[in-house]
Formats: C-alpha cells, structure tokens, sequence
C-alpha cells in the first residue's frame, strides 16, 4: 500500500521524475503474490491502481541501489539489517519515524484494520516526501 501512496503523492506534487519508489517483501511468505485482496480495495477506495504488482523480495544489492530502505514495523527492520549486515550509511529508516507520532505501522495482516494501516501509511508517505523535498535555507 506504501508504494503506491507515495507514487501518488510524489506524481500529485510534481515530484515523481525525481524518485524511484518500490516496494519489496523483507519475508518470503507471499513471493510471486498479486496485492493482498483487502489491500487492493483500500486502494482502490482512493482511486490507486495497483493492478500487476507481485511481490518481490528485499535483495542484498538494494542497499546500494536506494538512498533510503523504509521499514513498516520493527520486524521489517530487523529483516533489513539482518540482509544488509547493518545499516552502515543510515540508509534504514521506519516510516512512521518521519511523522511528529514515531511508531509502528500496524500490520493488517494480522489486525484486519486496513483502514486504520492506510491513516498510517498516508500520513508517513506525506512527512517523508516533505523531509525528502524540503529546501535547504
């Protein structure tokens, strides 16, 4: 869900050229899977395609691909560092970290709350995508 809100917000304020905004599975369980059904249709809800995508899996050489890996919950994090053998560039960073309440996203995959992981992941795509095009000055 991550990915396509920030694509939208990225697209939305002019920004997108400027981005390379992916998505990849710190775990194997649903490899080769289409968008989660219920995940979907929160998307769909607001207007977000994301028809095609399957998931992929986190690999060693993202690290030196991206300039930030962003992580959902602690259980992403402890999946990249373990990957990447640490964070060494402070490249590892939980999403909701970037808004003025850090925590976790919740995982509806175990919650069933799709609605309140969408607030969630709303509002932390829109502070990182301002941490990411404020000015300096």
């Amino acid at each position: 869900m991550a990915e396509f809100a920030m694509k939208r917000l990225a697209r939305e304020s002019g920004e997108e050229k400027n981005f390379l905004i992916e998505s990849a599975a710190t775990s194997s369980e649903e490899l080769g899977s289409p968008v989660y059904p219920p995940a979907k249709r929160k998307l769909a809800e607001h207007g977000i395609d994301c028809s095609g995508k399957t998931a992929r899996m986190l690999e060693k050489s993202d690290y030196g691909k991206y300039d930030f890996l962003i992580g959902m919950d602690r259980a992403n994090m402890r999946n990249m560092f373990r990957l990447f053998g640490g964070d060494p560039l402070g490249k590892l960073k939980l999403l909701m970290d970037f808004t003025n309440r850090p925590r976790e996203v919740e995982d509806p995959w175990y919650t069933n709350d799709f609605e309140s992981t969408w607030r969630d992941i709303d509002e932390g795509c829109r502070a990182l995508l301002k941490f990411l095009t404020k000015k300096p000055g």
